[in-house]
């Protein structure tokens, strides 16, 4: 982590100055003059003001995007050279980490440490991995009759519109944007309106880094109104979103009642972390299961939300994780010191916060946290929570809350776990913690999710794909395999 005090972070955050405006065809643009405060969670402070797109700025983006991909180099350069662009631009974000990664602290919430550490280095080396990945891809030649010729190509598949969320806004976004670029795809980028200023610097980097104008167009504005415009665009081919279950129902009606374009979706999430008797250590276990929850703030889809313990060694576990709830160090995001941070917003606060008051009226037991705090700072902080003697049926158990509020429940045998960790409509991740290769492998092929960990949690990396099943979406980000979003598959059938 680099070596800078909480005095200088400070220092560069009152010098820190990003534009809002939208960034299209190459050049910001400021709109149409509507515009909003974008506040920081850290102290309620507004650090900037950002241009507030309508479906006109979305129009300006997609035809910027749609002249790019028929008329313009990017789609027809050569893969090694779409190579190179990003990974300048891998090299540009590396570059410019600080200011990123302060952009980022400050619009939601983030720990510095972690902006720095994880979100900037995921993005980075989302960009040059697809970078080195983009002349690596190969097409089919199926052996056919010997008087023909089969080939069955990848194509870029055209305008991608990305909508991405507030939690990790440059993580998401790389994993939409990186994959799209090197399949050949030019791009719209909506960022929240919670967390617009870091994805603005990205796409002013990918052109200070070399990209095409109009292949990577950034535009402000909030769901209702951007989101859906660019949903029901009928110039783009591919919607590639991140975001609630909720939202993701509204781009699929979009895509229904507009040009039937392909819809992507990774939604939300109520992950399981099963801990049994024989788990390698137990200790460990319940670290993890603690970071696991309030890393981010507990702002994460993955976020292991339902701790499902074998009675007997319930309570220890349970109160290892109160322990380490109580101990970890909530406070200024841009304190190196501080662990957790603020919630993304008043109105996501008072969300939790309704969850937690379900969480006791329903009957479920408080162990530690449960309330705001810091108040004084302005900011938008919550205690580290932890529930246990949780029922399946409650809302703790059902919802997901997207905050640091973890609900622990209880069971007797292998069966019942299994059926536990199942009982709901998401399948986004789960973990295991075991000494048993043959449970280890039975359990994981019985848990219905996209990823799971076994002794482990939130462990990865580029070579592996991440997405979900039932409610939690579909289609995968990550690896070789997201390059399938954004390619069409073509045959070709030649008679000799």
């Amino acid at each position: 982590m680099l070596d800078v005090t909480h005095d200088e972070w400070l220092r560069r955050a009152k010098a820190l100055e990003v534009s809002g405006a939208h960034h299209i065809d190459g050049a910001d643009e400021p709109g149409s003059g509507a515009s909003y405060a974008a506040v920081s969670p850290r102290d309620g402070q507004v650090l900037a003001q950002v241009a507030d797109g309508c479906a006109a700025e979305v129009d300006a983006a997609v035809a910027a995007a749609r002249r790019a991909f028929d008329s313009g180099p990017w789609p027809r350069l050569a893969p090694a050279e779409r190579g190179g662009v990003l990974v300048r631009i891998a090299e540009l974000l590396e570059e410019r980490r600080e200011e990123l990664a302060l952009a980022v602290s400050l619009e939601m919430g983030k720990p510095i440490t972690d902006a720095y550490g994880i979100e900037l280095r995921a993005v980075i080396n989302t960009f040059r991995w697809y970078g080195q990945l983009a002349d690596k891809l190969t097409d089919e030649s199926p052996r056919s009759a010997p008087d023909t010729l089969a080939l069955v190509t990848r194509e870029p598949a055209g305008v991608v519109g990305a909508v991405v969320p507030w939690n990790f806004p440059l993580t998401l976004a790389g994993w939409k944007v990186a994959p799209a670029l090197a399949a050949g795809c030019t791009v719209v980028l909506k960022p929240s309106e919670n967390s617009p200023l870091s994805a603005l610097l990205l796409g002013r980097i990918a052109t200070e880094a070399g990209l095409p104008p109009g292949v990577l167009n950034v535009v402000n504005g909030d769901g209702p109104t951007a989101g859906q415009a660019l949903g029901l665009h009928p110039d783009v081919d591919v919607l590639a979103f991140t975001g609630s279950t909720a939202v993701g129902r509204h781009f699929l009606r979009y895509a229904a009642d507009s040009n039937l374009k392909r819809v992507r979706l990774e939604l939300g999430g109520k992950s399981p972390n099963i801990i049994l008797p024989d788990a390698p250590d137990l200790e460990q276990a319940a670290a993890t299961a603690a970071w696991g929850i309030f890393f981010n703030q507990g702002e994460m889809c993955t976020a292991p939300s339902r701790l499902l313990v074998h009675s007997s060694i319930a309570e220890q576990v349970t109160e290892a994780v109160v322990r380490r709830a109580r101990e970890l160090r909530v406070g200024d995001p841009l304190d190196p010191a501080t662990e957790m941070g603020a919630l993304v917003g008043e109105g996501h606060l008072e969300r939790v916060q309704d969850h937690i008051g379900a969480g006791l009226a329903e009957g479920a037991r408080l162990r530690t946290g449960g309330s705001r705090t810091l108040e004084s700072t302005g900011g938008s902080y919550l205690q580290p929570t932890v529930f246990d003697e949780v029922a399946p049926g409650m809302r703790l158990a059902r919802e997901e809350i997207f905050g640091p509020v973890l609900s622990v429940l209880t069971f007797d045998d292998l069966e019942e776990a299994v059926r536990l960790a199942n009982a709901t409509e998401y399948g986004l991740a789960a973990a295991l913690w075991t000494s048993d290769l043959s449970t280890a492998h039975r359990v994981s092929r019985a848990l219905k999710a996209g990823t799971v960990w076994v002794n482990c949690y939130e462990e990865g990396d580029l070579t592996v794909p991440f997405g979900g099943m039932k409610q939690s979406g579909n289609g995968r980000d990550k690896s070789a395999h997201a390059i399938e979003k954004y390619t069409e598959l073509k045959t070709t059938w030649i008679q000799l």
